[in-house]
């Protein structure tokens, strides 16, 4: 807290510098990208999500030149090395610099975007630049589509990967997108429990900004705005096309109410669920937060409304047969998130959180 009187060191956060939203609007990407095209030699790398491989979707990719499109599997969570595999081959395969990254797809193609864009420019492995403000050089320009709708990643200055030792965004001024093409068309057609999983990333994002010591007004404007939005989509009866804008913009309002905030203890938790057993994160957070009545019960009062309306059944018992080993190693990941339980629970908070705490909890997932 800063004395009256005493400067603030306030962080300045970069926020992303042009969007365009609009059904349809994913047919301007040619004329988006056409400015930022260097020469000829050097291309515009798509990653995409191999769902779209041979869709409809592909044969609207604006390729020109030598471009590259580049299919990803989002079954797994991103990986530091999946990371160093793509800045390798995109190294050998070119002789320049590419114009631009563009990723096509969910939280996962989104976050590998921005991991590659900010690679291509810096040395060593993306490991090494897991954690907070460690990026010195700046990305390549990028530029983030998504088809699904809750992450917040497109609009987030993190890119959250598996790494060696744990699991950990690249927070840096340099990992926000350059561009978001925000076409609510993009997300037909996602498959339903998908859907719910990942717009309660979203609902949680909220919950946990909402509910934590770093709430500001800032953020707090944002997270209303995103939880109101999210009730409409999960609690009310809106049309398709109204469900998927609105649940676009919670997405958005949702990914910038953390800017100046944090999330919360659902969070810290999922990440040791990822890190160890390899869930996803969407489910993962949902998988933790219906056990998490202590920390926020107005939350999770509403988050078992919306399961029990949109008939969403939980997988249960993954942490059942868990050796003691990997117990502890999910712990060690969730408690190395210090910003997620300071925010959760003030600065006190190793005084109220211990091994078994984790342990209880995660027993019931």
């Amino acid at each position: 807290m800063t004395k009256k009187g005493t400067p603030a060191n306030y962080k300045n956060f970069p926020m992303v510098p042009r969007v365009v939203f609009g059904v349809g609007c994913f047919d301007q990407l040619g004329d988006i990208l056409l400015p930022k095209r260097k020469n000829s030699e050097a291309p515009i790398i798509f990653l995409i999500d191999d769902v779209f491989e041979g869709t409809p979707l592909t044969s609207r990719i604006p390729l020109l030149f030598n471009d590259k499109i580049v299919f990803i599997s989002a079954d797994e969570e991103p990986k530091t090395e999946q990371v160093d595999a793509l800045v390798s081959m995109i190294k050998s395969e070119f002789q320049e610099v590419p114009s631009g990254i563009v990723g096509i797809g969910g939280g996962t193609l989104l976050d590998m975007s921005k991991a590659v864009a900010i690679m291509l420019n810096n040395a060593g492995s993306a490991s090494k630049y897991q954690g907070w403000d460690l990026v010195g050089k700046p990305a390549i320009y990028h530029v983030g589509v998504p088809t699904i709708s809750g992450t917040g990643a497109e609009v987030s200055r993190t890119t959250v990967l598996l790494g060696p030792n744990r699991k950990l965004g690249i927070n840096s001024d340099y990992t926000t997108f350059d561009q978001v093409v925000l076409d609510p068309d993009l997300t037909k057609g996602v498959e339903k429990d998908q859907w719910f999983y990942t717009g309660m990333d979203c609902f949680i994002h909220c919950i946990e900004s909402l509910n934590g010591t770093y709430l500001n007004a800032f953020s707090q404007s944002y997270g209303e705005k995103a939880l109101d939005l999210c009730k409409e989509v999960f609690l009310g009866s809106l049309t398709p096309s109204e469900a998927r804008e609105k649940l676009m913009m919670a997405s958005w309002h949702g990914g910038m109410s953390i800017a100046y905030s944090q999330v919360g203890v659902a969070h810290a938790l999922s990440y040791g669920l990822s890190y160890v057993l390899g869930v996803k994160h969407g489910i993962g957070n949902c998988l933790v937060f219906q056990h998490l009545e202590e920390y926020y019960p107005e939350g999770v009062a509403l988050f078992r409304r919306m399961l029990a309306q949109h008939q969403i059944n939980l997988p249960s018992g993954i942490c059942r047969e868990l050796s003691e080993e990997d117990m502890n190693t999910m712990i060690s990941v969730s408690l190395s998130m210090e910003p997620l339980w300071e925010n959760a629970l003030g600065s006190s908070w190793k005084t109220q959180i211990s091994r078994d705490t984790l342990k209880n909890i995660y027993r019931k997932i």
